[in-house]
């Protein structure tokens, strides 16, 4: 259970992490902050496929949440086999 709970805490943290991208998309912080780096250097390389699967749509960027999506269904795949090899 222990690596159980470790990788759902991971999921969550890289989950808030593309949230905190998307609430970042709207109030346009300075791109130069370390800690927007950060957030964009983690979470680009995930986000861009989306990006390109499904571009944004005048101001909206919606690819963040397929990518969210496509996280959850990743998330609960990689846990039940967590789970399965455990039990």
């Amino acid at each position: 259970m222990f690596l159980y709970n470790v990788v759902a805490r991971l999921f969550d943290l890289y989950n808030l992490l593309i949230l905190i991208r998307l609430l970042l998309s709207w109030v346009n912080p300075d791109p130069y902050a370390p800690w927007v780096r950060f957030i964009y250097q983690l979470t680009e390389p995930f986000l861009e496929p989306f990006r390109r699967l499904l571009p944004p749509v005048g101001m909206i960027d919606f690819s963040p949440l397929l990518a969210l999506l496509v996280l959850s269904f990743i998330r609960r795949l990689v846990l039940s086999l967590i789970l399965n090899l455990v039990m």
